[in-house]
């Protein structure tokens, strides 16, 4: 089973609250954990990179991935 509350998902929610976009890396979805890595970095820099922390681990912890067809 996957999509939000699923074991895959709290690991992913896990890694991405450590390390943004490395749920997103687990999950397959190359461009959002690119983009939440790039983010924190940015933030940091005004100190705001907690929030980047939060959204990447909200984000990882709610996925649904595609159905197949």
């Amino acid at each position: 089973m996957s999509g939000p509350g699923s074991g895959g998902n709290v690991l992913a929610a896990l890694s991405s609250f450590f390390i943004p976009g490395l749920g997103q890396l687990l999950q397959g979805r190359l461009l959002a954990a690119f983009l939440f890595v790039v983010g924190a970095i940015v933030l940091w820099f005004i100190f705001l990179g907690w929030v980047m922390h939060i959204w990447s681990a909200v984000d990882a912890a709610r996925f649904v991935p595609p159905v197949p067809r």
